[in-house]
């Protein structure tokens, strides 16, 4: 009766520690395989989203210059004018307020059509970049110059 008992014991379902060893390895390796592909994610992100907000300024800024025949003085005018709810964040800096703005050029001995002036007389926002030093992950290019 002993060796029936012991027959039964060895029928038992699971796994060795052999088996788990071996299991837990592989998940190891795939795991520092992994690692360092997925670090870089959250900047990726990142990336797109300020891709993503500087697109939008800019077809924003083109569309108000559209509407209105002139750039508008910053961006909180295209918050006031209904043209964007919030001035998006930028991504890099987690701010609103550090975008460069770049201004448009006045010539000062040809004076601007009436048109093309804003209510202030000042020069309108052109475009924008990015306030961060930071370089991108792909063609360590400045995040200010995108």
């Amino acid at each position: 009766m002993v060796i029936v008992g012991a027959r039964r014991a060895a029928r038992r379902p699971g796994f060795t520690l052999l088996e788990l060893i071996i299991v837990v390895t592989m998940i190891g390796i795939l795991a520092t395989i992994a690692l360092p592909a997925l670090k870089d994610w959250p900047r990726r992100a990142n990336e797109a989203v300020l891709k993503n907000n500087l697109r939008t300024i800019r077809d924003v800024i083109d569309q108000y210059h559209g509407d209105k025949g002139y750039y508008p003085p910053d961006l909180e005018e295209l918050v006031d004018e209904g043209y964007l709810r919030s001035v998006p964040l930028d991504p890099m800096t987690k701010r609103t307020d550090t975008w460069v703005l770049v201004f448009e050029e006045v010539d000062a001995d040809a004076p601007p059509a009436e048109t093309e002036l804003n209510e202030t007389g000042a020069p309108g926002v052109l475009d924008v970049h990015s306030g961060s030093d930071a370089v991108s992950l792909k063609d360590e290019q400045p995040y200010s110059e995108w």
